[in-house]
């Protein structure tokens, strides 16, 4: 699916599309925190190098889940079409209850299933960023 030239959701970081529809499933491709036409990313400051000096994890999941909303919208599917959410976190130890917390609010009546899992980093320096699976409805 191509991306629309409306889109509310970041530019990918790569060459792939954000969304991939088969039968009634859309899947997305991994969603971070960044915001459309910015180069900076939500609540994250860099030294001259790159290298992150301190960040707003709070702020970088409020920012991911807009996006995953942003994408879900521009592919005709809704939040409570969410089955299943796989999260990436590059520190589960200290962010871990910060997204728990956010993330019970934001599926307070859309339970997709979920999965949560720490790595070194991601492509970017984000903190977070969540791969979707969406029922599509008929």
């Amino acid at each position: 699916m191509a991306e629309p030239t409306t889109s509310r959701a970041p530019e990918p970081v790569g060459a792939y599309p954000y969304t991939r529809r088969v039968g009634n499933l859309l899947f997305l491709s991994g969603v971070g925190p960044r915001q459309r036409g910015q180069r900076g990313i939500p609540g994250v400051e860099v030294d001259e190098d790159g290298n992150i000096l301190q960040y707003d994890f709070e702020s970088q999941c409020h920012a991911v889940f807009q996006n995953v909303r942003y994408i879900l919208e521009e592919a005709g599917a809704a939040w409570d079409d969410l089955v299943d959410v796989t999260v990436f976190l590059t520190n589960m130890k200290d962010d871990f209850p910060t997204y728990n917390r956010l993330y019970a609010q934001y599926f307070a009546t859309a339970q997709p299933c979920r999965t949560t899992i720490e790595i070194n980093a991601l492509p970017t320096p984000i903190a977070i960023e969540l791969k979707c699976i969406a029922a599509l409805r008929a």
